[in-house]
C-alpha cells in the first residue's frame, strides 16, 4: 500500500525535474544559472555574416549564431523568432535583434562562456553566454528592448 504512493511521488518529481531542465516549465523565483568562467570559456575572433544556409560563421537570429558550422545558442537571452513567428510584430523585432547581434559579434573579439555547466541543448546547439569586457552581448540586447532574459521556457512575443 505505502509503496504505490511513494513510486507515484518519485515519478512526478522526476517528470517535474525533466520539465524544468528542458525548459518546458518556468518556476517563479527559480534563480537563473550564471555563466561559468575559467576552463569553460573560449575566445572568438571571427567575421560574421547573416546565415544563408548551413555551415560557415554567421548569425542565424538574435539568440543563435554559427561558428565554423557549429550552432551556438546564446543561452542567457530569448529573442523573437524570425522563422515560425507568431505575428508580424514578432518578425519585425526578431529581424532587428538579428541585425543588432550581427553588429555586436562583428564589433571585436568576445568570449563564449559555458552556461550552467550544460554544454548543449536538446537540438545539439552549444549553450554559451557571449561576453566582451565582462559584459554579456545578450544582455545588451535586453537593455535595448530587443530580447528578454532567458527564463527557462519560451513565451509568446505577440
Amino acid at each position: 500500500m505505502v509503496l504505490e504512493p511513494l513510486v507515484a511521488l518519485i515519478a512526478v518529481a522526476a517528470l517535474g525535474w525533466v520539465a524544468i531542465e528542458q525548459g518546458y516549465v518556468e518556476v517563479p523565483g527559480f534563480e537563473l544559472p550564471r555563466a561559468t568562467s575559467g576552463a569553460g570559456y573560449e575566445a572568438v575572433a571571427h567575421h560574421f555574416s547573416l546565415c544563408a544556409g548551413s555551415g560557415g560563421t554567421c548569425v542565424i537570429d538574435g539568440d543563435t549564431i554559427r561558428i565554423e558550422g557549429q550552432s551556438v545558442r546564446i543561452a542567457d537571452i530569448d529573442t523573437p523568432e524570425v522563422r515560425d513567428y507568431g505575428c508580424a510584430e514578432e518578425k519585425a523585432l526578431g529581424d532587428m535583434a538579428t541585425l543588432r547581434m550581427l553588429e555586436l559579434v562583428n564589433a571585436g573579439g568576445f568570449t563564449m562562456m559555458l552556461w550552467d555547466h550544460r554544454d548543449e541543448d536538446m537540438y545539439g546547439r552549444k549553450l554559451r553566454v557571449l561576453e566582451r569586457d565582462g559584459q554579456s552581448l545578450g544582455m545588451m540586447l535586453v537593455a535595448e528592448g530587443l530580447a528578454r532574459p532567458w527564463g527557462g521556457a519560451r513565451r509568446s512575443w505577440c
